[in-house]
């Protein structure tokens, strides 16, 4: 058994476990990452044990040492410094940041129907011209006008993955900025954020962490963002400014920070520990092997998914409809827009795919 295997069995209950005796419950399969990942077996001793520190009155201090261990370790996976990633609580709270730096009457380039916290704050702000075209057309629509381009990096509906590079060839041609979003893809597939102006990703999916916090890189020279919702935490020194106005905002990204779910990042600490032990490249491999397996078994059922070569999730358009039953007998998927969409991810295995595949057959 290779160290890939070993680590996942020892962290993960198998994806597929029996039913409890006497239960008459069905085995579980979860295929279902794109709406939230799994947590590992460190990452809930860690929970319980914040939980017991909280109960007894304990210091914190170790609370806001996993804070600081999550930002550097999710600086490593993104391929910045740790003095660029700014900790929230949402990718929408992010969105609203940059949102609220651009000029009236810019315009901000979007992918159609792309996720809604990558799009809102845009549109909310009613004096921009948020321009929507086809995911694969997004870099040839870039033009000397659009003042920044949004885009998922892997789409939430079908996983459709964005070229990225050529994006940022087109942005870098006509003098716009990029954001990206890679809370479908932060975990799976190799960032590079540095490549990008700004970007952002939640814990919860692909990261393997508990709810409540969200990424935020930004350029050493802050892009020309205001941190509008800045608190005590986004202070050069937070606890020395708890009362009045903050007076001297962080040197570096933290001055985008909002106040940290300390429980959060005790327990994502661990899980982001684990993706570094596995490395990206090896997870990378073995989720698109498996949604591969499964773009192949679905062609000899006679069904189609929604193109998105090398990516980890598949939606069939179509089969939506069937997610109650699946999960009725044990499988998880999702249905989004009519699509029943599955994500593969580490814990996952060959087995997994099978049955879905025959339950689908059914």
């Amino acid at each position: 058994m290779d160290t890939f295997e070993t680590l996942v069995r020892t962290e993960f209950s198998p994806a597929a476990p029996a039913a409890p005796a006497g239960s008459g419950g069905p085995a579980r399969t979860f295929l279902n990452t794109a709406s939230n990942g799994l947590l590992p077996a460190r990452t809930v001793t860690a929970l319980h044990e914040a939980a017991l520190l909280r109960a007894e009155g304990r210091p914190q201090t170790p609370l806001f040492e996993d804070v600081e261990a999550c930002r550097a370790a999710y600086a490593r996976l993104a391929g910045v410094p740790a003095a660029r990633v700014a900790l929230g609580a949402s990718v929408a709270a992010h969105t609203a940041v940059i949102a609220a730096s651009l000029p009236a009457g810019a315009e901000v380039l979007t992918a159609q129907d792309d996720f809604t916290s990558v799009l809102n704050a845009f549109h909310l702000r009613g004096d921009l011209k948020v321009r929507a075209v086809p995911l694969e057309r997004i870099a040839d629509a870039v033009r000397p006008d659009t003042a920044l381009v949004a885009v998922s990096a892997a789409q939430s509906a079908d996983g459709r993955v964005a070229d990225l590079p050529a994006l940022r060839e087109a942005a870098t041609a006509h003098g716009a900025r990029t954001y990206v979003d890679y809370s479908q893809a932060a975990g799976w597939l190799p960032m590079d954020a540095d490549a990008h102006d700004f970007t952002a990703a939640v814990s919860f999916k692909w990261l393997l962490g508990p709810h409540g916090a969200a990424f935020f890189t930004v350029p050493e020279d802050f892009g020309g963002l205001t941190p509008v919702l800045a608190g005590w935490v986004a202070a050069e020194r937070p606890w020395d400014s708890c009362y009045g106005p903050v007076t001297e905002l962080a040197h570096s990204a933290r001055r985008f920070d909002l106040t940290h779910a300390l429980f959060t990042y005790a327990g994502l600490r661990p899980s982001l520990e684990l993706l570094e032990e596995l490395g990206v490249d090896a997870v990378h491999a073995h989720d698109t092997a498996l949604a591969d397996r499964f773009r192949d078994g679905l062609a000899a059922l006679g069904h189609q998914p929604v193109p998105a070569p090398g990516s980890a999730i598949v939606s069939v358009p179509g089969l939506g409809a069937r997610q109650p039953e699946l999960s009725r007998a044990g499988i998880e998927v999702s249905d989004r827009a009519g699509n029943l969409r599955a994500a593969f991810h580490l814990y996952n295995t060959a087995v997994d795919v099978d049955r879905l595949l025959d339950a689908l057959s059914g």
